[in-house]
């Protein structure tokens, strides 16, 4: 029976600086237990040192620019910003240190706008979900896209029912979860991000521009992000 590898994955970029950026994490199923536990682990430390509750949902894009306040409890002259970051790094340090927790990222970076930006994204997406099939039909895996949404984008599903039937190793159409309730969804959203700062180097995220190097090559099976 061909091993089953779970992946979680997001997207990042934004339309007016053309970069289109997927970042994801994936594990066996038989260690999932193991990655999600280091998960929970973590963010029971994150309620005893910083108050934010396991239940709340990390939003990287959000928080480390301090504008979600993820301590409800916390006083009130905390600098947001800092303990966002703060967080934010924690995080990168359990994908780090977790070895059953592989992480990726692909890339482009497109002139298109509008309409022509959204098709460029699915095209970028396509791409990446041939590129998973290969490598996993080379593994002798199968493997489940997990992602964050409601399902309403169809560019995902045509995608994923692009591939061949008889030979294809992603099987089914992407799972969408609610990110507020999985740890997964929101660690994968905190890789799509540290990609887009590594890729997009602005002023705004300087803090960031090391934290691919520092927290997520050690654990990239491509040895970085790639473009396709």
């Amino acid at each position: 029976m061909a091993d089953l590898r779970l992946i979680y994955v997001d997207d990042s970029g934004v339309e007016n600086t053309g970069w289109i950026v997927f970042g994801w994490l994936d594990c066996t199923h038989e260690a999932w237990r193991v990655c999600l536990r280091d998960l929970l682990e973590m963010r029971k430390d994150l309620y005893r040192e910083h108050g934010v509750p396991v239940s709340e949902e990390l939003h990287t894009t959000k928080y480390v620019s301090g504008r979600t306040r993820i301590a409800p409890h916390a006083p009130a002259n905390t600098k947001w910003k800092d303990l966002g970051r703060a967080v934010a790094v924690r995080c990168l340090e359990t994908l780090r240190d977790c070895s059953h927790i592989s992480t990726g990222a692909a890339y482009r970076h497109s002139e298109a706008r509008g309409k022509a930006y959204a098709q460029e994204k699915a095209a970028t997406y396509t791409a990446l979900v041939q590129r998973w099939d290969r490598n996993l039909a080379g593994r002798s895996e199968v493997g489940l896209v997990n992602m964050d949404g409601d399902g309403s984008d169809p560019t995902y599903f045509a995608a994923h029912r692009a591939l061949t039937l008889n030979t294809r190793h992603l099987i089914e159409d992407p799972f969408f979860h609610d990110s507020r309730r999985s740890q997964l969804i929101q660690m994968a959203d905190l890789v799509a991000w540290t990609t887009y700062a590594h890729l997009n180097k602005h002023a705004g995220n300087q803090f960031a521009h090391t934290w691919y190097e520092d927290y997520l090559l050690s654990s990239d099976a491509n040895d970085g992000p790639f473009e396709i």
